[in-house]
């Protein structure tokens, strides 16, 4: 009979350490989804009509029928917009329009095999050059943008007394010169004793026509 000392101890596994960090099996956090460019369509997902799918002659014709053909490049995809409605994509050639794409929108009645062209355009990808989306004046302008405003204004008004000044100066230099202009040609200035000078002469004139005057000189 064995006795409880002489049993063995049973053996023990090593646990092995528990990392905080996830383990590269573990689903990892859902990327979010990029924010669709503002002007660019966003497609449905789903298969679109076969037989309007198939009809990429009838779109490209008439797409030509607003464009010249030099300016659609190669069919680009067949998008799915409903129950028998589908729009053909091609590449767009047109100077100034790099990355933009032509569209014709098709569609069919029902159990029939007649196409129908419904609309036609030109429409930008994620490639195109585009404005940027507009911002409300509220949301423009940032608190540097106010400071810079004060600081311009504060600088403005500091100049102008050095401004006022500079142009007084300015006037006095011009009446220095036209006074030293004066003395230069000899032209006396004309005072109150200048301008009572002719009325005088003219008086004298009158007196010497007189009635009595012409009496006197006969005499």
């Amino acid at each position: 009979m064995i006795s409880e000392a002489d049993q063995p101890e049973p053996a023990v596994e090593p646990q092995e350490p528990v990392s905080s960090a996830a383990s590269p099996g573990s689903a990892a956090a859902p990327a979010r989804a990029a924010k669709p460019r503002a002007g660019v369509p966003v497609w449905r997902t789903g298969k679109p009509d076969a037989f309007l799918a198939a009809a990429v002659d009838t779109a490209r014709s008439a797409i030509e029928g607003i464009t010249a053909a030099s300016d659609i490049g190669r069919h680009l995809a067949a998008k799915s917009e409903g129950d028998r409605l589908v729009t053909h994509l091609f590449e767009s050639r047109l100077p100034g329009y790099a990355g933009w794409q032509w569209f014709a929108v098709l569609t069919r009645n029902s159990r029939s095999k007649v196409v129908t062209v419904n609309e036609l355009g030109l429409l930008p990808s994620e490639d195109s050059i585009l404005a940027p989306e507009w911002v409300p004046w509220a949301e423009r302008v940032r608190p540097e943008d106010e400071q810079e405003a004060e600081q311009e204004t504060e600088t403005a008004g500091a100049a102008s007394p050095e401004a006022g000044a500079a142009e007084d100066a300015v006037a006095g230099r011009a009446g220095q010169d036209d006074e030293a202009g004066a003395t230069e040609t000899g032209v006396p200035e004309m005072g109150a004793s200048g301008a009572e000078e002719p009325e005088q002469s003219a008086a004298d004139d009158a007196g010497a026509t007189s009635p009595d005057a012409l009496q006197e000189r006969s005499s």
